[in-house]
C-alpha cells in the first residue's frame, strides 16, 4: 500500500464514493485523492459536488462535460443499432459508464496517479463495465475496488461510517434506493423493488424524477414528429436540434404523458437476477421511432440480419466491452445499414402508449402499386403459384416419403 500515493476516484457524491474518500486515506497512508465527476446529464446533481468532495478529504475535483461525447459516440451508435438488453432495458447505465472511465482515465495518466478507484459493488455489473475501459487505455493501472476489500457489508453500515467520519450526505436511512441519473435515463434500485412481488408505487411522491404515471398523464394526446438523418434524430416537430437538447426535450415531453417506464427483473453479467424501475421517456420515444423507420427504408434480409446484430451488440454494452474490435466491427455494419435511413415519423403519445401515426422517406422501399389490395398493372397473382410450389416442395417430398413408407 506504500506506493500509493495518488488515487483518481470516480465521484459521483453518492454515498458510495463519499465514504470512500476518508477510507483510501485512512488505509492507503493518508494518500492524495483526485475526485473525477463526469457529466452526462445528472445536472442537479453536480451542484455542491466540489464543496462536499474537498470537505471530505479530496485535494481537487474535475468535473467533465461529457454529455456530446456521450451521445454522439456512445448513445446514437447504440440507438443506430436498435440494441435492447433482454427485450425491454434500453442500456442507459451501460453506455454511460465507458465515455466516463475513458476520461477518468486520461485525467489519471494527467495527474500521474498510481491508481484508479471506483465505488462499484462486487455484485453489480459497473465494476466490469469500468475496469474493461480502464484496462483498453491504460493496462497497467492499479484498480482499488473497495466493496470487494473492505469490511462495509451494507447500505446501513455505509451510513454509520459516513456519519463516523461527519461525511455529507443527501440522503436517509428510510429514502435510500440505489439511483443512476443521466440524461437518458434514471434508475430505481432496492428497498422495497428488491422484492419482485412488490408493485413500484410509482404515484409515491418522489419517486419518478423523469416521468408520471400513465394514471397521472393528460386525458389528451400529444403528436410528435421526428426527423432521422441516416438514423440519427436531427429535429423535433420540425426544429433542428443537437442530440442532447432534443433528448432532454423528449424526456419532458415523454416523461409527462408516462412514457417509458419499465420494470425489469435482468440477468446481471455476474451470474444473479436483479429487480429495478428505469425512467427511460426520450430514450423509449427515439427508440420506438427509428424502428418505425427501418421498417420503412431497410429490405427484409437487412432488416431481419440487424435484429440477430442487435442482441449481440445489446450484450456488449451491457457487458462493458465498448472498447472492443467486435463492438466497432457491429457498430461499421449498423453504419452501412443506416444510410437510407433518412425520413420523418409521426407519433401519437398517450398514457404511457406510443402509438404510429405516419412516416415518411424519401429512400421508402413501399410501393404502394404493388402492395394495394385493389386493382393494379405491376403484380402478376399467377406467379405466386409457381413460387409456394418451389418453396414447398421440400415440404410435399417429404410427406410424399414418410407416406411411401408408411405404406411398404
Amino acid at each position: 500500500m506504500s506506493e500509493i500515493k495518488k488515487v483518481v476516484l470516480a465521484y459521483s457524491g453518492g454515498l458510495d464514493t463519499s465514504i470512500i474518500i476518508p477510507w483510501l486515506k485512512e488505509n492507503y497512508n493518508n494518500c492524495e485523492v483526485i475526485c473525477v465527476s463526469g457529466n452526462v446529464g445528472q445536472d442537479a446533481e453536480l451542484e455542491g459536488l466540489e464543496e462536499r468532495a474537498k470537505k471530505t478529504g479530496a485535494s481537487k475535483l474535475y468535473i467533465e462535460d461529457l454529455q456530446d461525447e456521450f451521445v454522439n459516440e456512445y448513445v446514437f451508435p447504440t440507438l443506430k443499432a436498435g440494441a435492447v438488453y433482454e427485450n425491454k432495458y434500453l442500456l442507459g447505465t451501460s453506455f454511460a459508464r465507458p465515455v466516463i472511465a475513458k476520461r477518468i482515465v486520461e485525467i489519471a495518466l494527467k495527474e500521474g496517479a498510481d491508481a484508479i478507484c471506483h465505488g462499484c459493488t462486487g455484485k453489480g455489473n459497473d465494476q466490469v463495465r469500468f475496469e474493461l475501459a480502464i484496462k483498453a487505455f491504460a493496462p497497467n493501472m492499479k484498480i482499488i475496488a473497495p466493496w470487494r476489500i473492505w469490511n462495509i457489508k451494507s447500505r446501513d453500515e455505509e451510513i454509520d461510517y459516513a456519519e463516523a467520519h461527519h461525511v455529507p450526505l443527501k440522503i436517509n436511512r428510510e429514502t435510500n434506493y440505489s439511483k443512476d441519473m443521466n440524461l437518458w435515463h434514471l434508475s430505481h434500485e432496492g428497498l422495497d423493488l428488491e422484492d419482485p412481488a412488490n408493485e413500484p408505487n410509482y404515484q409515491k411522491p418522489g419517486f419518478l424524477e423523469l416521468s408520471v404515471s400513465p394514471e397521472q398523464a393528460p386525458d389528451a394526446p400529444t403528436y410528435i414528429t421526428l426527423d432521422f438523418e441516416k438514423g440519427i434524430p436531427v429535429a423535433l416537430n420540425g426544429e433542428k436540434m443537437d442530440g442532447v437538447t432534443l433528448i432532454k426535450t423528449l424526456n419532458k415531453i415523454g416523461g409527462a404523458n408516462g412514457i417509458g417506464l419499465a420494470d425489469i427483473v435482468e440477468n446481471r453479467l455476474v451470474g444473479m437476477k436483479s429487480r429495478g424501475v428505469y425512467e427511460t421517456p426520450g430514450g423509449t420515444i427515439l427508440y420506438h421511432a427509428h424502428e418505425v423507420l427501418e421498417t420503412l427504408c431497410l429490405d427484409k434480409e437487412t432488416q431481419h440480419y440487424k435484429q440477430q446484430v442487435a442482441l449481440k451488440f445489446a450484450d456488449l454494452v451491457y457487458n462493458g466491452q465498448w472498447y472492443t474490435p467486435l463492438r466497432e466491427a457491429l457498430s461499421a455494419f449498423v453504419d452501412e445499414t443506416q444510410k437510407t435511413v433518412t425520413g420523418t415519423v409521426k407519433l401519437k403519445l398517450y398514457k404511457g402508449n406510443l402509438i404510429n401515426a405516419g412516416v415518411t422517406s424519401p429512400y421508402s422501399l413501399y410501393d404502394e402499386e404493388i402492395a394495394t389490395f385493389g386493382e393494379d398493372e405491376v403484380y402478376d397473382q399467377m406467379d405466386s403459384q409457381g413460387f409456394i410450389n418451389l418453396f414447398g416442395l421440400p415440404i410435399k417430398v417429404k410427406a410424399l416419403l414418410d407416406e411411401k413408407r408408411k405404406n411398404s
